[in-house]
């Protein structure tokens, strides 16, 4: 029985894993968080990886905290690029493969197409440099990886934009949204279930490394999004306006336009993606059925 490592099980990805090895119970499955498995450590991840043997390694580890990553360099670098580093000499040391998972930060949201893997990277964040560094430094050290970049992420775990907006419809009679930022949302129970897709193809021997996109297919502003979210929940007493970025300005400048190209990841891996409000209505169905 193979062995599969997934790191940062604590988060909103790696809970979804958890999911996953309920279906895939012909692995032997290691979830690990700090506690359990200090990515900063170099040795302790060799080791660790030398006892245990996995045969593939899953890292759902992240810092992703944008706007504390701009005051903070330090421990967003050690994070996503230190930890890479670490596991990616471990993987390649005891001969597993790497799924790694990126960002859209790593563009500048400058582009009016969809991003494809190949186009010119420019992170306008401290946060998406300190990712960028991460799927350079595991090219360079692991190249029997996967990296899969993913945007406007959310789940029923964990703080994202999805439960905020939730949150705040019950609260408040209205709510300004931004609506001139554009993004395609990624459920990351669909993320989960593309990475396991990935690595059963290579258990299949049609393992194919490099970069790739993924989020869930089609594209909407926050503001439409929010809209969404409040339909599918049957919140109709908060007022969703939409407002400019201008009107609504953040700490750390966000991308206008975060809409990832997937035709690479489809081509490679056969891989059948969802839209987002189909998937968007699975999550809200559990989180609206989650016991109180």
């Amino acid at each position: 029985m193979k062995t599969i490592l997934v790191t940062g099980a604590n988060g909103q990805l790696g809970q979804e894993m958890r999911k996953q090895a309920v279906l895939h119970p012909d692995f032997r499955w290691l979830f690990t968080d700090i506690g359990e498995l200090d990515l900063s450590d170099a040795e302790g991840v060799l080791d660790f990886c030398r006892r245990e043997r996995p045969a593939y390694i899953i890292n759902c580890a992240a810092y992703t905290a944008v706007d504390k990553a701009e005051e903070d360099a330090a421990g967003a670098y050690l994070v996503n690029r230190d930890a890479v580093a670490h596991l990616a000499k471990a993987a390649t040391q005891t001969d597993a493969i790497l799924l790694h998972v990126s960002t859209d930060y790593v563009f500048d949201g400058t582009s009016t197409q969809p991003y494809k893997e190949s186009d010119p990277v420019c992170p306008a964040t401290v946060y998406g440099k300190s990712k960028l560094a991460g799927e350079e430094t595991l090219q360079r050290l692991c190249p029997r990886s996967v990296i899969v970049r993913a945007a406007w992420l959310y789940s029923a775990f964990g703080t994202n934009f999805v439960k905020t907006m939730l949150r705040l419809g019950r609260e408040r009679d209205s709510l300004n949204v931004v609506n001139d930022q554009i993004g395609s949302p990624t459920f990351a129970g669909d993320l989960a279930g593309a990475l396991m897709h990935i690595l059963l193809k290579s258990e299949a021997g049609q393992f194919t490394p490099g970069i790739y996109h993924y989020s869930n297919e089609g594209v909407c502003s926050w503001y439409e999004f929010t809209l969404k979210i409040h339909a599918l929940a049957g919140i109709t007493t908060c007022a969703v306006k939409p407002v400019t970025t201008s009107e609504y300005p953040s700490r750390t400048p966000r991308p206008a336009y975060s809409v990832l190209d997937k035709t690479k990841i489809k081509a490679d891996y056969a891989l059948s993606i969802p839209g987002w409000e189909t998937s968007l209505a699975v999550c809200l169905n559990e989180l609206l059925n989650q016991p109180a």
